[in-house]
């Protein structure tokens, strides 16, 4: 199982970014992916995750400015980032949850770095103020 992450750079506040992951390995639609972001010296934060069943789910810093989408076709997970702040710095990692079909709803288990079996490498953001 492979995780590409792509689409970072660096943008102005008040801008958008479109973050795109490719996975390989396996059908995304089956299951749960997320995207985590690092500062330097922070530990890694949940940002935003979509279920097997299309249920979205996302950290507070991110609600209504994020929105997380696939390509059930294509096996890519999007991450749309609109009204980016100056926070919202960071190397971005996608995530995919080795479970098949879960039919988990509790969003305490789609923000765990824990719950999350398979990571790509990272793509920079940087929004400048």
């Amino acid at each position: 199982v492979q995780l590409q992450a792509s689409g970072g750079g660096s943008v102005q506040a008040g801008g958008s970014l479109r973050l795109s992951c490719a996975v390989s390995g396996r059908t995304v639609a089956n299951y749960a992916t997320g995207w985590f972001r690092q500062t330097p010296g922070k530990e890694r934060e949940f940002a935003a995750a979509i279920s097997p069943g299309r249920s979205q789910y996302y950290a507070d810093s991110v609600k209504g400015r994020f929105t997380i989408s696939r390509d059930n076709v294509k096996d890519i997970v999007f991450l749309q980032m609109d009204s980016l702040k100056p926070d919202d710095t960071a190397v971005y990692y996608c995530a995919l949850d080795n479970l098949f079909r879960s039919s988990i709803r509790d969003s305490r288990y789609f923000s765990a770095r824990q719950t999350y079996d398979y990571w790509g490498q990272g793509t920079q953001v940087t929004v400048s103020s």
